[in-house]
Formats: structure tokens, C-alpha cells, sequence
């Protein structure tokens, strides 16, 4: 285990949450604010820092980035985490004919600033960079429903277009690195979606070739899967040389605790949403069920499921990081 991680873990109560878009509430600026500058990304990051007992800084986890940059439209709000409403190719057959883009492209090189800005004032804890998996990326590239049909149809074209999104992230995964970046957070929730076989072919190499394209002893790789399947497919996912695995709370964490080594972190599963919509106390009682339910596994630690949204409450949050300073001291 890389010791970086076991930083990590020796310190639980330190908590590592997706946390980074409801950092606009404490700044009080737009989510279109925060996506679009540098300044304001290492700010929310240096105002989540400093009002909560992380464990790792995270940047924005924005899912349309990456698609963003090789020309897909998106929709942007002011208070919704950006989404992608039109791909680049209409038929899997044009896969060849896309162009990985250079690092740089749309708004990619403000999300790798935002991460070099916030190493310069966030120096005690690791700064994660977050990107979009290969095959999530493939899916906005082309159709999510269609992708799946081309699996079977024609599998050597979504190869080629994985192919190429893997290049991209690979690359800039790296751009991250030089930024400064401790580790990455990759969000493969559209691989969740696939049966456990189509993932190990689809997905799982793809991931596993990126890792080991960027991994070094002093770089985390945390894989985050929030599909309704991905427990199912654990014995693919084990493979791709993550030091941390991140599920939601669609996932069953047990099994993936008994199944994954013990040397990896397993990271879940609190449902983000009650940060939102629940009350203090909801979350506070949903964090001591999880706890009480997985504590014993020594390489368990609480995180939220997924990304927390933008609008949640930050007495939930609050709530959320107080229970965990509890449950831990």
C-alpha cells in the first residue's frame, strides 16, 4: 500500500466525502461561476478545507468536461453541475473519425489550474484531480442507449472510440499531475450500466490501461463506480490497480469488502441526496447505520456515495462531518 493511502486510512475521522459543488453556498456564487474559473475553483476548494475535516481536497467533479473538450454541447445552469445534451457522432461506424483533442481544449485547462492554485494555499492534506472514465466518456460522446447496442453490434468500433477516449484521459490525467495533483478520483458511472461481462470488456482493460499509464508510488488512483450493478462486476473492477474504491449507496459494500483486497480502501456509502433533501438528523443517523454496519472492516471508510449536489444544506453537511468526528474519536 502506497503511503499516501495509508495516511489515509490511519486517519478516518478525516473524512473524504465528493465534496466540492456546494463549496458555491459558502462563496456565494453560481455553479456556472465556479465551473468557469480558476479563482473561484481553488477558493471553493480552500473554503471546504477550511470549514471541514477532510482528508483530501477534491476538485469539481464535472462529468461534461472531458466530452466538452472533443466538441460536445452542453447545458449549463446556474445552480446544476453542467450536463452533456449532444454528442459528436451520430453512428458508432464514425468513430474513426474522431480527433483527440489537446489538453487545453474547453475547459480543461481551467479545472488543471484550479488544481495547481489550490496545491499553492491547500498544502497539508492530498489535492485529488476528478476525470470521467472511459467508457462514461464514450457514451457522451456518442448515445448512452445506443453505446450499449453497439457492444454487441459492433464492438470494434466502440473499441476505437475507447481507444481515444482513453488517450484523452490518460493525457490529461497527466496535465494534473504536472499540475501538482496527489491523486485522481475517476467517475466510471456509466460502465455500472453494463452486465458484469460487457464491463470487463468495455470498461474494466480500459480503466486498468489508464491507471497504469499514470500510476506512480506517490499518485492515488481512487476508482468511483454509483452504477446499480457494480457490485456485480468486482471481480472485473479488481483488476484495474486502483488504491481506493468508491461506491454508492446503490451498492451492497459488504461484498465488495469481502470480495477486494484488504490492502485496498474500500470508500461509501452515505446517500448524497440526504444532504439535500433529508435533515441534520437524517444524516447523522444514516452515517452511524453505515458505520455500525461496516466499521469493522479495516479498510472501510465513510464517504458519501456519490457527488453531493450542489444545492444541499450545509447544516446536513455540517451534520454529516460532526457524526463522523463522533463515531471516530
Amino acid at each position: 500500500m502506497k503511503k499516501s493511502v495509508c495516511n489515509l486510512i490511519k486517519n478516518k475521522n478525516r473524512t473524504i466525502p465528493i465534496l466540492s459543488f456546494p463549496s458555491v453556498k459558502l462563496l456565494g456564487i453560481s455553479v456556472s461561476e465556479l465551473i468557469s474559473s480558476v479563482d473561484n475553483q481553488a477558493k471553493g476548494m480552500k473554503a471546504i478545507y477550511d470549514r471541514c475535516n477532510i482528508g483530501a481536497s477534491l476538485n469539481m467533479m464535472d462529468l461534461s468536461v472531458e466530452a466538452e473538450a472533443f466538441g460536445a454541447k452542453i447545458k449549463v445552469n446556474d445552480n446544476e453541475i453542467p450536463t452533456v445534451i449532444s454528442g459528436i457522432i451520430d453512428d458508432i461506424e464514425c468513430a474513426s473519425q474522431v480527433c483527440v483533442p489537446e489538453i487545453g481544449a474547453g475547459r480543461t485547462r481551467v479545472f488543471i489550474d484550479g488544481v495547481k492554485k489550490a496545491k499553492e494555499i491547500i498544502t497539508d492534506i492530498p489535492v485529488f484531480c476528478g476525470v470521467i472514465g472511459p467508457y462514461s466518456l464514450a457514451s457522451r460522446l456518442f448515445d448512452m442507449t445506443e453505446l450499449m447496442y453497439a457492444c454487441f453490434d459492433s464492438p470494434d468500433d466502440v473499441k476505437t472510440l475507447l481507444d481515444k477516449a482513453s488517450e484523452f484521459i490518460i493525457n490529461y490525467i497527466n496535465a494534473f499531475k504536472s499540475a501538482g495533483a496527489d491523486g485522481v478520483i475517476m467517475a466510471e458511472p456509466a460502465a455500472g450500466m453494463l452486465s458484469p461481462s460487457l464491463a470487463d470488456e468495455f470498461s474494466a482493460p480500459y480503466v486498468k490501461r489508464i491507471f497504469d499509464s499514470v500510476n506512480s508510488n506517490d499518485f492515488i488512483l481512487c476508482y468511483h463506480n454509483c452504477g446499480n450493478y457494480a457490485a456485480d462486476m468486482l471481480e472485473g473492477i479488481s483488476v484495474v490497480g486502483a488504491d481506493i474504491y468508491h461506491f454508492s449507496n446503490a451498492v451492497n459494500l459488504k461484498k465488495a469488502l469481502e470480495f477486494l483486497p484488504n490492502d485496498k480502501i474500500i470508500m461509501g456509502n452515505v446517500d448524497p441526496l440526504l444532504l439535500r433533501s433529508g435533515t441534520a438528523e437524517d444524516v447523522s443517523s444514516e452515517v452511524e447505520r453505515i458505520f455500525n454496519e461496516y466499521s469493522s472492516y479495516p479498510n472501510f471508510m465513510l464517504s458519501t456515495g456519490c457527488d453531493v449536489p450542489a444545492d444541499s444544506e450545509w447544516e446536513n453537511i455540517d451534520a454529516y462531518f460532526k457524526k463522523v468526528n463522533e463515531l471516530y474519536a
